[in-house]
């Protein structure tokens, strides 16, 4: 039972549905490459923002699938130029379902594993690791939601 809350966890702050009303889907929707790509004083463009939380996304679902992980957070902000439209509405589609997808495995995953380390002791339980990642989505999710305040104002 609880997999399946930590699943719609996740999903809601990807697709709607958590009591902050307020989710990544529907808040990049009306964003252009322009927008996108586009800084604010020193903060991150939300396109790095969005990569930034595919990256970790990509990186645990890839642990779940059985896979090593590979993630490093010194690449995790690495995104190369967004050279048009569908590059960036690639992005999001593509966040969207490996966010979708991932929900699915830890809808899906045995209770017991919520205890065990994440690969590495170091790393924490399953547990920390996938509360770690949603929270993680939600403070990125303000950041966008700010930045875009800021443009449509500028």
């Amino acid at each position: 039972m609880l997999t399946k809350q930590l699943a719609k966890h996740f999903r809601d702050v990807h697709f709607g549905g958590n009591w902050t009303s307020v989710n990544l889907k529907d808040s990049l929707a009306g964003i252009d490459v322009a927008m996108a790509t586009r800084k604010v004083n020193d903060l991150n463009a939300i396109a790095v923002l969005v990569f930034h939380i595919h990256y970790y996304i990509v990186a645990i679902k890839g642990v779940l699938e059985g896979k090593p992980l590979d993630a490093h957070d010194r690449y995790s902000f690495d995104l190369k130029p967004l050279e048009s439209e569908g590059e960036w509405q690639s992005l999001i589609q593509k966040s969207l379902d490996d966010a979708g997808q991932l929900a699915h495995l830890i809808e899906n995953l045995d209770e017991e594993m919520l205890h065990k380390d994440f690969v590495d002791p170091k790393y924490g339980n399953y547990l920390r690791n996938i509360l770690g990642l949603t929270e993680h989505c939600h403070y990125h999710l303000g950041q966008i939601v700010i930045i875009k305040k800021l443009l449509n104002k500028a």
